[in-house]
């Protein structure tokens, strides 16, 4: 059983490593998605990005896209990050900022530059719409204005 951190969607959660081998592993998670979902489990300095291929409860099997490096989510002495400096009781530390690699980066943001190319589309629609309705709103009455001020 080995200890991980893993992502569905934007939450963070404990996992439990229980079986890996070189394309898949089994987990024990309180909150594993749904099969088919796309998650990353992180163990020490190592991330997987995997696929949800069943579920049992709160044990998943997962796929990965990408081959698992076996020898080293197995030896936590090989993970940096998980090794402490007890010569000033000082921690190294853990947590690092997350930053998606290869492939998973490039479709999160072509996925968020089409999001945002769709909502700056929606918002021009709305003001278009917005202008042509006050237009038509104050034409009638701005003519009358005119015509009775001998315009």
């Amino acid at each position: 059983m080995l200890p991980a951190r893993m992502r569905d969607g934007a939450q963070w959660t404990d996992a439990c490593i229980l079986n890996v081998s070189s394309r898949g592993l089994m987990i024990q998670s309180a909150r594993a998605g749904s099969e088919g979902t796309l998650i990353e489990l992180r163990r020490g300095d190592h991330m997987i990005v995997a696929r949800i291929v069943w579920r049992d409860g709160s044990r998943a099997g997962l796929q990965s896209e990408d081959r698992v490096p076996v020898e080293e989510i197995m030896s936590v002495s090989g993970s940096q990050a998980l090794q402490l400096v007890a010569s000033e009781g000082a921690l190294i530390e853990r947590r690092r900022s997350y930053r998606p690699l290869g492939p998973v980066a490039d479709s999160r943001l072509q996925g968020r530059t089409m999001e945002f190319a769709a909502v700056l589309a929606i918002a021009v629609t709305l003001a278009i719409g917005a202008w042509s309705t006050a237009q038509q709103a104050f034409s009638k009455p701005i003519e009358r204005a005119s015509a009775a001020l001998g315009g």
